[in-house]
């Protein structure tokens, strides 16, 4: 069993291609919204443990943003930064569940017989990766225009100073770059895991994965808190008023 770079296509509707990476996306929201509704169908003052923890992951989130700015913009910041670290975390751990990239079917491209797995984990597409990046950059500048307004928000690139108008457009570029450092980290970081257990459970089935699992059960975690936190920085540091 070998590990492909892009993600296998288990059949076509229309001109979009169902992959194992993308039907993983879909069991992750199934599996988010779940446990979303087992841990608040019954709200009450005194939580059961479900809305419990819920409760406490939802506060240490906030808590990060009021920490790193204010009452205000951490409120408005919550629910898209709250919603890519659960998303996040939930897809990298069911990508270690028993089954993902080993239940599948073989079929043929030509002449050669290839493996093709019925799941894989999410992260490891590149395409779901930049997605995310994608969402994360769009809604920092559309927080951004909301809390500075649209004159503010392009003071912050454009000047009449040619100091603060090179400035401007090194940061312009750098908007580009959060593109490629948030997907390519959090797919680098991914793929690099799934490759290991797999070149390690291909040589020992039983008791020496089980370290590695483990550390990938660590780098899910820190993944889906770094995507977060950058997410959350850049939304903070863009939806600062200029000083020129």
């Amino acid at each position: 069993m070998n590990i492909e770079l892009a993600p296998e296509t288990l059949f076509q509707v229309g001109f979009l291609p169902i992959t194992n990476t993308l039907l993983t996306t879909w069991i992750t929201m199934v599996v988010i919204v779940g446990v979303a509704y087992a841990a608040t169908r019954k709200i009450s003052l005194v939580p059961d443990k479900p809305q419990a923890i819920l409760e406490i992951v939802l506060d240490w989130i906030f808590d990060l943003g009021v920490g790193l700015s204010d009452h205000i913009r951490a409120k408005k910041f919550f629910s898209i930064v709250a919603t890519f670290f659960i998303f996040i975390i939930f897809a990298n751990y069911l990508g270690l569940f028993p089954g993902v990239g080993t239940i599948g079917f073989y079929t043929f491209h030509g002449q050669e017989e290839v493996w093709v797995p019925l799941i894989r984990p999410m992260n490891t597409d590149l395409n779901a990766t930049l997605a995310l990046a994608l969402i994360s950059v769009a809604m920092t500048h559309y927080y951004a225009i909301s809390i500075l307004g649209f004159g503010a928000y392009l003071g912050k690139f454009f000047s009449l100073n040619p100091v603060f108008l090179f400035v401007g457009f090194l940061e312009i570029i750098a908007e580009f770059t959060k593109l490629v450092s948030l997907s390519f980290r959090l797919f680098g970081n991914i793929f690099a895991g799934e490759a290991l257990l797999v070149t390690i459970s291909s040589l020992f089935a039983f008791i020496l994965p089980l370290p590695f699992i483990a550390l990938e059960l660590l780098v899910g975690f820190v993944q889906a808190m770094i995507f977060m936190m950058l997410t959350l920085v850049f939304m903070i540091i863009l939806s600062e008023k200029a000083t020129h």
